[in-house]
């Protein structure tokens, strides 16, 4: 396969083209000016377009257009009824919005573990972390790939706890046929410009309970009630509201994101089936109980006994080096973010609630996978299916001349 690009071989996948991120479609464009043109430029006819076509894509009753992916799932959480000093279950592995918004609204985070093979919350780790105190769990469809749902509802259900999608990489994702972010209370979504379906920023709630909607709605507004334009306010909540501009951007990028799903998943397969040859590249289980993927990044591990012992991260270096953009995504669990260093959860919680030791936590799934994930993003599924087949050859030529780089 020749030398080595880091040493000054040819690039394996010099002809891998990654499509642009985001993509300024003329679509977007005209809706753009559109909502531009008609100066309505908050609620209004864009944002209650969005939210139905958001909802019926998903299979949703109701949908809320909100600012932001983060600011989606702390309107969940007070829209469920979590209160000061509760406790919620958030995953160990992934962006810190998906744990940092239970104290941003008084309540404590409690880390589970994270399951390596699918870098979603074990169920395991979730039944043995449920206290007297727990009455929730936001969970993550991490990277698109649908949480167990048949083993994470038993629990939910036996607990009575509320359960919230944090489905910010999984526009689109099924789980037995069924959308996900409508197993729980609520599913969030995120729009910000990496995600499959971006709008730079903005996201959207979605739920099929008509009580959980309206008490959204009207704290997703000021306090206001749905409809309602005028000064009563009837909680005292914060204005998350999205504005037409990215609405229309959005709406734009929902209507070609079935046609670019299914060229990810048809050029993952190609990738999953190159991989399962190469020693040292784990890839998620197959599992037919996923109908559907929604995108966002994609993981594999690495094991460096694969790869004679060569570092993760000099792999990486390596695989760059032929063309082939990868990187090691998350360097920490969120709860060794200094973020979640005691007095800083602590500020935001009411006196006297006591504060896991987040520092001196240890959740194995959580930190192998900070050691050993390799991750590259959705836009790189997006590519022409023989570039797609330059990345496991890419993997090899590393593979192979391992050498090179040990000695080095």
């Amino acid at each position: 396969m020749g030398k080595l690009a880091i040493t000054g071989g040819p690039r394996a996948a010099e002809a891998l083209s990654v499509p642009e991120w985001p993509q300024p479609t003329d679509t977007c464009r005209e809706y753009l000016l559109e909502a531009f043109e008609s100066a309505d430029w908050c609620r209004g006819p864009w944002i209650e377009r969005l939210e139905r076509e958001f909802a019926e894509f998903h299979d949703a009753e109701h949908a809320i257009a909100v600012a932001n992916g983060t600011v989606a799932i702390e309107l969940a959480l007070r829209a469920v009824g979590v209160e000061p000093g509760d406790e919620v279950l958030v995953p160990s592995y992934s962006f810190i919005a998906s744990a940092s918004a239970v104290p941003a609204v008084g309540a404590v985070p409690r880390f589970v573990d994270t399951d390596p093979a699918t870098y979603n919350v074990d169920p395991e780790s979730v039944r043995e972390a449920i206290t007297e105190d727990t009455v929730g769990l936001v969970g993550v469809h991490f990277a698109g790939y649908p949480m167990d749902m048949d083993e994470l509802l038993p629990i939910v259900e036996e607990h009575d706890l509320f359960l919230i999608e944090d489905a910010a990489h999984a526009q689109g994702s099924e789980w037995r046929g069924e959308k996900v972010g409508t197993f729980g209370d609520f599913g969030t979504f995120s729009f910000q410009e990496t995600k499959s379906l971006p709008s730079g920023e903005g996201g959207i709630v979605i739920t099929d309970d008509d009580v959980l909607a309206e008490r959204a709605s009207t704290m997703q507004n000021i306090g206001r009630a749905q409809g309602e334009t005028g000064y009563r306010h009837y909680h005292l909540s914060s204005n998350s509201r999205m504005s037409a501009f990215q609405a229309a951007v959005a709406i734009g990028q929902l209507e070609k994101l079935p046609e670019e799903n299914e060229i990810r998943e048809a050029n993952e397969a190609i990738l999953l089936e190159a991989f399962a040859d190469i020693d040292g590249i784990e890839t998620k289980p197959r599992d037919d109980r996923i109908t559907a993927r929604g995108y966002c990044v994609e993981n594999v591990r690495y094991d460096p006994e694969g790869f004679g012992g060569l570092p993760r991260d000099r792999f990486i270096e390596a695989l760059r080096a032929e063309g082939v953009p990868v990187y090691d995504g998350y360097e920490v669990p969120i709860y060794r973010q200094p973020a979640f260093f005691r007095d800083q959860v602590r500020r935001l919680l009411p006196p006297g609630i006591e504060v896991p030791d987040y520092r001196n936590l240890h959740l194995p799934g959580a930190e192998e996978l900070c050691a050993r994930n390799v991750s590259y993003s959705h836009p790189l599924l997006l590519a022409d299916e023989p570039d797609i087949r330059t990345i496991p050859e890419a993997v090899r030529k590393v593979q192979t001349n391992v050498g090179e780089l040990l000695e080095g």
